[in-house]
């Protein structure tokens, strides 16, 4: 056989060749020099010892509709922490169950505790945002400390490791929450992984000091920077976004921090069935698109080049198979077999630190869907905000 003749590339094959080379490096770069950030950044983190009386005093805000069997499992653990100095506050917004009736006898056992309400009648376009700003209002603290009643902290030490991100000078600390799903849940092992895609975005963003976003169910900010945006004003007309466009509008590269630590997670099993994930996970999909800065839209080149590279990879195969070019066959392959193991290495390393599972031969597969399934939730998140601003 002529080896010679391997390399008798026509045009379009040799088009065909060079996008797919591009297209895989593109990805090895997002996975390598993003995707990455957050195990090697958590491997890096080292704990410092800081004496209790310079540590910052901090506020816990929550707010709670109708979750009394969540705040029974969940606040004792809030309420509970290692920390000398803080405060956690409830904002009762018009439930209806034995919210009040359980705040108020937790009250008798913990003095760090308090809670306040908003009437039933209260505006319930914004009643999330209305339920904050009381929280926030009522604060002693500069620094506040969210997650919600369907969370609960990792360790006792929740709340010291956020605190030394702030004595460090951090103004702004992102978290992470880890979704604990029973196996019984379908989609259970796509949630996990859509979980930590999702998180891995605005993290690993965060890290490399590009901030975009955070969620309430871990996070911190000080109270300044929310009086400095005039609180929640300027997100009133939208549908959500107390968390992430708030986040979005008062981080910067210079005054954020990120926490991967084991102890400083929160965690969750509120997640007990598709319509629950689905609602989760529509209103961060809505809100994107108000976000200030254009920082989020590199994932939608990711996203672009992944389907690129998938598409070039089919390509190569027929092409090569059709035409008997074996190079351009057997580079397809190879190509795909590198990237995947990359992909596989740095997913399962995130998926470790994180404690979100193991997906191995399904990462592929979820890697193709899980975009296709973010179109589809912002199809729905977009129809539903249509339909209540009619």
């Amino acid at each position: 056989m002529d080896l010679s003749s391997l390399f008798e590339f026509s045009l379009l094959e040799w088009i065909v060749l060079g996008a797919l080379i591009l297209f895989f490096i593109v990805q090895l770069l997002f996975y390598i020099l993003l995707f990455r950030k957050p195990y090697t950044y958590a491997a890096q983190y080292q704990s410092t010892n800081i004496p209790d009386e310079a540590l910052p005093g901090i506020s816990v805000v929550i707010a709670s509709k109708n979750e009394s069997e969540n705040l029974a499992k969940n606040l004792p653990s809030i309420l509970e922490q290692d920390y000398p100095n803080y405060e956690v506050i409830v904002v009762n917004s018009g439930s209806t169950d034995e919210t009040d009736i359980l705040l108020k006898g937790l009250e008798q056992k913990y003095k760090q505790l308090y809670h306040t309400y908003i009437p039933q009648e209260a505006e319930t376009n914004n009643e999330k945002k209305l339920a904050l700003s009381v929280g926030i209002k009522a604060a002693k603290n500069e620094i506040l400390l969210f997650t919600e009643a369907y969370c609960r902290p990792s360790s006792n030490q929740w709340i010291r490791e956020f605190a030394r991100e702030f004595v460090g000078g951090k103004e702004v600390v992102l978290g992470y929450c880890k979704l604990h799903i029973a196996k019984k849940i379908p989609l259970r092992k796509f949630i996990l992984y859509d979980n930590l895609i999702h998180s891995l975005k605005y993290l690993s963003m965060a890290i490399i000091h590009r901030p975009f976003m955070g969620i309430g169910r871990n996070m911190a900010y000080k109270k300044h920077l929310y009086l400095e945006q005039k609180g929640f004003a300027p997100i009133l007309n939208i549908e959500g976004g107390e968390d992430d466009l708030m986040i979005n509008r008062i981080a910067t590269g210079k005054n954020t921090g990120v926490i991967l630590s084991p102890e400083s997670m929160t965690e969750s099993d509120v997640v007990d069935n598709f319509h629950t994930w689905r609602q989760l996970k529509s209103k961060y999909l809505y809100t994107k698109k108000f976000y200030k800065t254009s920082r989020a839209s590199i994932f939608g080149w990711e996203t672009f080049s992944k389907y690129m590279f998938y598409l070039l990879v089919i390509t190569s195969i027929v092409m090569g198979l059709s035409s008997q070019n074996y190079f351009l066959l057997i580079s397809g392959i190879i190509l795909w077999i590198v990237r995947a193991i990359v992909q596989n290495i740095i997913i399962h390393k995130n998926a470790k630190l994180t404690e979100s599972g193991k997906f191995y031969l399904s990462t592929s597969l979820f890697d193709i869907l899980q975009p296709l399934n973010n179109f589809r939730f912002k199809r729905y998140a977009d129809r539903r905000n249509n339909y209540r601003h009619r």
